[in-house]
C-alpha cells in the first residue's frame, strides 16, 4: 500500500521511479563544482627548502651459480669443483653488503645435486639466494658443460 497512489481503487505499485532526489543531489553538487572550480585555477607559490640527501646505495652485485644437466657447476661462467665453490661461498658472505647469489639449474638435473649445492651456499654463511627460471630448455643452452 504504501508504493500505491492516493486513489483509492488501485492495488497495483507504482512503477515509474522518483527521479525528484536525484536531481537535487546532482543540482546541489553541480553549484558546489561551479563554487570550487575557479578557487583550483589560481596558484599559492611555496618557497620549499632544498633537500640535501646522501646518495643512493648501490646496489650489490649478483653472482650466477649454475648447475648443467650432468651436475657440474660454474660460477660466473667458470667451470668450479665443489672444493673451489666452498672458498666462492665463503668468501661471498664475508663481503659487505653481500652479494646477491643466483642459482640457475638445468631442468634435466637431479635434485639431490641443487640441494647439496644448496647445503653448501647454507652452511658458507651466504643469506641473499634466489632461484632463476628459464623457460624450456633454454638452461641447458646457457650453461656450458665442465670440461
Amino acid at each position: 500500500m504504501a508504493f500505491g497512489g492516493f486513489e483509492q481503487g488501485s492495488s497495483q505499485p507504482m512503477s515509474e521511479i522518483n527521479v525528484t532526489p536525484l536531481v537535487d543531489v546532482m543540482l546541489v553538487l553541480l553549484i558546489i563544482f561551479m563554487v570550487c572550480a575557479p578557487l583550483m585555477t589560481q596558484s599559492i607559490t611555496v618557497n620549499l627548502p632544498k633537500a640535501v640527501g646522501a646518495s643512493t646505495q648501490e646496489k650489490p652485485e649478483t653472482v650466477s651459480l649454475a648447475i648443467n644437466a650432468e651436475g657440474a657447476i660454474t660460477w660466473n661462467g667458470e667451470a668450479v669443483v665443489d672444493e673451489v665453490l666452498v672458498q666462492y661461498l665463503k668468501g661471498l658472505a664475508a663481503k659487505q653488503p653481500q652479494p646477491e647469489l643466483h642459482l640457475v639449474a638445468d631442468k634435466e638435473v637431479r635434485y639431490e645435486r641443487v640441494a647439496q649445492v644448496m647445503a653448501q651456499v647454507r652452511e658458507a654463511g651466504v643469506t641473499k639466494m634466489g632461484f632463476v627460471m628459464l623457460p624450456g630448455a633454454a638452461s641447458a643452452a646457457v650453461v656450458p658443460a665442465a670440461q
